[in-house]
């Protein structure tokens, strides 16, 4: 097997001098050519994950493990080893696009101060190349389009441009923050056809952030689900939305309406994520959980090979596994 293009080990986010914690203890690997889902509610830690990756975080973020790129720790690269890296090798995509962009600069500016930064083209070579992008992404009367302003284009076309920008130095790693949010549901299946296409074509991994099962379902390999700052279930999408093992999880694919089930009933999560003021003891999730006991109150569980390339954190995972998965069960019924 190849080896990982990325691999994260104890990457554990602070704000506030250390007093708040949003990420806590994650590691997961991304492999040559994958597309990898961070999933959970909002608040759980995704976007602040795919940030301190690069080191994005607003002042007084601190962010301590490792981010090992190629044999290269991320976290340890002074600013112009960095600048090298971020938006040249590793790019992103941020979660909406209006704020984002500049909004006083043409789109062309824009794509081009990533060719000037991570490419050595001429002027002549970075507007030819902005207006390969730009066609690339899909976006119809280029040549034209590349002197617009971004109030001037659609939420669909500002994410396309958005996406032109990230591409822009042939990354081999794609960071996706939510790229879809916000957008109906015709521009959002365009978006995420374009992001694997241009993964195949480009030959490039994926880091995909959102809270949509239903995206996981169609656009990725494996995926690991977040609560309250940590990893808490990884593997294969196909095995663990075939037997989820923890309970959050199992919560998560219940919520999901699933095709020729319109007669069962939807599961729910009682309660909201936790602030990181206030972590419950034990696992996190134990005041929200159906399948808690008193070992769940008491003690973190850490996360534990179920089966082979399926992880889990939780005490009752063989309870939640003979629960049997959500998805499943709604097919079964209806």
């Amino acid at each position: 097997m190849s080896e990982p293009i990325l691999r994260v080990r104890g990457l554990t986010t602070t704000f506030g001098d250390g007093a708040l914690h949003a990420v806590r203890d994650v590691s997961f690997d991304v492999m040559p050519g994958e597309v990898l889902g961070l999933v959970g509610e909002s608040g759980s830690g995704k976007s602040v994950t795919l940030r301190s990756l690069l080191r994005l975080l607003p002042a007084g973020g601190r962010v301590a493990g490792s981010v090992c790129w190629h044999g290269r720790d991320v976290l340890a690269m002074n600013e112009a080893e960095l600048r090298g890296v971020r938006g040249g090798e590793i790019s992103m995509i941020f979660q909406e696009p209006m704020t984002a962009l500049n909004p006083v600069l043409p789109i062309r500016v824009q794509i081009e101060e990533n060719l000037r930064a991570h490419t050595k083209l001429d002027g002549r070579g970075r507007r030819a190349r902005a207006r390969e992008l730009m066609d690339l992404v899909g976006i119809p009367d280029a040549a034209r389009r590349l002197d617009e302003f971004p109030h001037q284009f659609s939420g669909g076309m500002r994410q396309r441009a958005m996406i032109a920008i990230a591409l822009a130095s042939d990354p081999k790693l794609l960071l996706a923050d939510e790229p879809t949010t916000a957008l109906d549901v015709t521009i959002q299946d365009q978006i995420l056809k374009l992001i694997l296409e241009l993964r195949d074509e480009l030959a490039m991994s994926v880091v995909f952030v959102t809270h949509d099962l239903g995206v996981v379902s169609a656009t990725c390999d494996r995926m690991a689900v977040m609560y309250a700052g940590r990893i808490v279930e990884e593997g294969a999408v196909a095995d663990v939305f075939a037997c989820p093992r923890h309970a959050y999880t199992h919560g998560l694919l219940g919520s999901v309406p699933q095709a020729g089930a319109e007669r069962s009933m939807l599961l729910s999560i009682e309660g909201t994520p936790p602030g990181l003021a206030r972590i419950p003891e034990g696992c996190a999730f134990n005041p929200r959980c159906d399948f808690a006991t008193d070992i769940c109150r008491r003690t973190r569980p850490r996360l534990a090979e179920m089966s082979p390339g399926h992880h889990a954190a939780c005490h009752n995972a063989g309870a939640v596994a003979a629960a049997g998965s959500p998805v499943r069960r709604a097919m079964r019924d209806g």
